[in-house]
C-alpha cells in the first residue's frame, strides 16, 4: 500500500496539527502548613503521592494526536496562601489546563485552594488512618461548593498504610476518568468549529449555534461559504502533488460498487467526479488547519486555515443538486488513514449537523479513535423482521435492532476490520493501527455512484457493513429552548445478522450506504425498557457512535461542561460527577439538571 511505514510515520506525524500548545495536568500536593514538626513530617509522603499520580497519568493517557500527556508538579508542597499563589503562577506559565490536588493530611482548606474558575478540578484525599486526609477532603469540597467551584472528590474505598504509595484500582479509575474528561475541556478551548455552508434540509442541528460553542465549549465558530470549494478548484489552490498521489491511491484502493441509477454517468464523467471529490477533500483539510504548501504557491491567506478542531459541510441540497456530494470527503476525513498513510482522524459532520459533530468530538477526545456519524434510521422489531424475511433474529439481536446508516460521515474504521489484543473487531487509536488493518478496511468498502434521486450532482457513497460484536456508545447533544444543551447516551453493541436477513432489510432503505446494526443495552425500565424505547426516545435524526463503552466518561465530561444528561444506561456505580451535585437532591438525574442550571456554562 501507499502508506508510510509505521515507525517512520510515528516520528513524522505524531504531533498536534492545531495552533496552540497542548494543555498540561497540574498536580498540587497540599499539606498541613504548621512548621517545626508537622509539615516536615508530611513532605516526603505528599510529594510521593503527587509523583505517583503524575506517573499514572503520563503512562495511561494521550492526546488524540498521539502525543503523551505531560504533568507539572508544584515546585513545593502547598501549605498556605503564598504557596498556592506561587503554584498558580507556575501553572499559568506552564499552560496547565487541569488541576489535581493530592494530600494525605489535614490542610487549611480555603488557604490552599485552587481558585481559577476556568480549570476543571479534582482532589484526591488519601485514605489513611494516621492523618486526616479524608477530613481535609470533606472540608475542601465543602469550601469549593460554598464558593461556587464544582470539584470532583476522589477517596479510596479501603484504608491504606501511611507508607503505601500505590494507587488503588478505584482511585486510579476516578483519576483517569477525571483527567481524561478535563483534558477534553482544556483541549477544546480556543479552537474552532468550521461550518462550510450553513443549514442542510431544515435540520435543526445544522443551524449552527455560535453561543453553544462559545459558552459551553470555549470554541469559536467559523463560517465559510461552499463556493470556496469552487474558487480554490478553479484557481488551483490546493497541493497538486498530493492530488496526484491521492488520485493514484483512489484508483488502486477505492473500488467502485454497484450502480442503482437508471441513467448512469459515463466513465469519463465518473473520472471527473472522482477528481472533484478528491480536490474537495484536500481543500476541506486546508480550510480546517491550513497548509504551508499553499504559501509557497503564493496563497498566504489560504495557507493559514481556521484552526478547526471539528467541521461540517452543508452539502444538501444547494451543493448536491449541482455538484458531486461530499460523501467521499467526509468518510475519508473521518477515517484514520488516507493516501498519506495512517494518521489521526478528523471530526467532520455531514449535513453540517454541528450538534452531532460536537458529540463526535467528545467521543474522539475521550477515546482517540475515529467516530461514526449515522442516521438513527429504523427500529426493526423481531415480529417485523419475521414478517418481512420469514426468519428470526437471534443472539444479541433477538429483541430487535436499530439500523444506523448514512451516506456521508461514517468513517471507514467502522468496517470494524481492525483488531484488539484479543483479536476482536475494534476501532483503534491511529498509532495502534497497522497497514494490514487499513487494507482490510479498504477491501471491505466499495464506493457506489450516489443516488441521483438524492444527490443530483453525482458523487460516490461508501458501502459496507459493520462487523460485530463490537462495544460502542451512541451519543447526541440536543438544544432545548429555555434549558440549553442536553446529552443522550446509549451503550450497546454492533451486531451481525445473517446475510439472508440483512440483504432484505438493507434493500428496503438505501443499499448503497454503509450499515451498522446496533443493539443498545436495555434495563427493562424507562427510556431503556427495550430496544424500541431507545429508538422512540432518541432526540434527533443523527447519532455519534464511539468505539467502547464510554458512557461514564461522557457523563463526567458533560458535568464539567454543565450539560445535563437526559438519557443514559450507565451503571450508577460508574457515574462520577462533582461533589457539589450531592447538594441538589437525592435523585441523581434531577440533581444533574439543577446543578447545571445553577452553575451555568463555564465561559458565559
Amino acid at each position: 500500500m501507499v502508506v508510510v511505514a509505521i515507525n517512520e510515520f510515528k516520528n513524522k506525524y505524531m504531533s498536534n496539527r492545531l495552533i496552540g500548545s497542548l494543555p498540561k495536568v497540574g498536580i498540587r500536593p497540599v499539606i498541613d502548613g504548621r512548621e517545626r514538626g508537622v509539615r516536615e513530617s508530611l513532605e516526603d509522603q505528599t510529594m510521593h503521592l503527587a509523583r505517583a499520580a503524575a506517573r499514572l497519568i503520563e503512562e495511561k493517557l494521550r492526546f488524540p494526536s498521539g502525543e503523551k500527556v505531560e504533568c507539572v508538579i508544584s515546585e513545593t508542597t502547598i501549605g498556605g496562601v503564598a504557596d498556592a499563589a506561587r503554584c498558580a503562577d507556575q501553572f499559568e506559565r506552564e499552560r496547565v489546563g487541569v488541576s489535581l490536588t493530592v494530600t494525605s493530611s489535614w490542610c487549611y482548606g480555603t488557604e490552599v485552594m485552587d481558585s481559577d474558575p476556568l480549570i476543571p478540578k479534582a482532589i484526591w484525599g488519601f485514605n489513611g488512618s494516621e492523618r486526616p486526609g479524608a477530613v481535609y477532603l470533606a472540608a475542601a469540597l465543602a469550601g469549593y461548593t460554598q464558593k461556587g467551584f464544582p470539584v470532583f472528590g476522589i477517596y479510596g474505598r479501603d484504608v491504606q498504610d501511611s507508607d503505601d504509595m500505590s494507587i488503588p484500582e478505584d482511585v486510579e479509575e476516578k483519576i483517569l476518568r477525571f483527567v481524561r474528561s478535563a483534558l477534553a475541556v482544556a483541549y477544546m478551548k480556543g479552537k474552532s468549529y468550521l461550518s462550510i455552508g450553513y443549514t442542510s434540509m431544515g435540520i435543526a442541528g445544522s443551524m449552527v449555534n455560535p453561543d453553544f460553542f462559545q459558552d459551553y465549549l470555549g470554541m469559536r465558530t467559523e463560517f465559510v461559504e461552499s463556493v470556496e470549494f469552487i474558487r480554490r478548484i478553479e484557481n488551483g489552490i490546493y497541493d497538486h502533488k498530493e492530488f496526484d498521489r491521492a488520485y493514484d491511491w483512489v484508483k488502486e484502493y477505492c473500488r467502485e460498487g454497484f450502480e442503482i441509477n437508471p441513467g448512469p454517468y459515463s466513465r469519463e464523467e465518473k473520472d471527473e467526479q472522482w477528481k472533484m471529490v478528491i480536490k474537495m477533500t484536500l481543500i476541506a483539510k486546508d480550510l480546517m488547519h491550513g497548509n504551508p504548501i499553499l504559501k509557497g504557491m503564493g496563497f498566504g491567506e489560504e495557507s493559514k486555515g481556521r484552526n478547526a478542531l471539528v467541521g461540517g459541510f452543508q452539502g444538501q441540497r444547494q451543493w448536491t443538486d449541482h455538484f458531486p456530494d461530499g460523501d467521499f470527503m467526509e468518510a475519508i476525513l473521518n477515517s484514520s488513514f488516507d493516501w498519506n498513510g495512517i494518521r489521526q482522524a478528523y471530526v467532520f459532520a455531514t449535513e453540517n449537523d454541528s450538534l452531532n459533530g460536537a458529540s463526535m468530538l467528545f467521543g474522539h477526545l475521550l477515546t482517540y479513535t475515529a467516530q461514526m456519524f449515522s442516521d438513527v434510521r429504523t427500529y426493526w422489531s423481531p415480529a417485523a423482521v419475521k414478517r418481512v424475511t420469514g426468519k428470526s433474529l437471534t443472539g444479541l439481536a433477538s429483541n430487535g435492532i436499530i439500523h444506523l446508516i448514512n451516506s456521508g460521515s461514517t468513517t471507514l474504521d467502522a468496517t470494524a476490520q481492525q483488531r484488539d489484543k484479543e483479536g476482536h473487531p475494534a476501532m483503534k487509536p491511529y498509532w495502534e493501527i497497522n497497514d494490514e488493518e487499513v487494507k482490510r478496511c479498504l477491501d471491505s468498502t466499495q464506493w457506489c455512484p450516489s443516488n441521483l434521486g438524492y444527490m443530483r450532482g453525482g458523487g460516490f457513497s461508501s458501502q459496507f457493513r459493520t462487523a460485530g460484536q463490537m462495544p460502542v456508545t451512541m451519543s447526541r447533544i440536543n438544544l432545548a429552548k429555555g434549558l440549553g444543551p442536553i446529552l443522550q447516551v446509549a451503550e450497546g453493541w454492533t451486531v451481525e445478522i445473517p446475510d439472508t436477513i440483512h440483504e432484505i432489510l438493507d434493500k428496503r432503505t438505501d443499499p448503497i450506504w454503509p450499515t451498522t446494526w446496533f443493539v443498545p443495552r436495555v434495563t427493562g425500565e424507562g427510556k431503556f425498557k427495550d430496544v424500541y424505547s431507545v429508538m422512540a426516545n432518541w432526540g434527533a435524526n443523527h447519532g455519534a457512535i464511539s468505539y467502547g463503552h464510554i458512557g461514564a466518561d461522557l457523563i463526567t465530561l458533560a458535568s464539567m461542561l454543565r450539560i445535563p444528561v437526559c438519557m443514559h444506561n450507565v451503571d450508577e456505580d460508574l457515574i462520577f460527577r462533582p461533589s457539589a451535585w450531592n447538594n441538589f437532591g437525592s435523585d441523581p438525574e434531577g440533581a444533574d439538571y439543577r446543578a447545571c442550571l445553577t452553575y451555568g456554562p463555564i465561559y458565559k
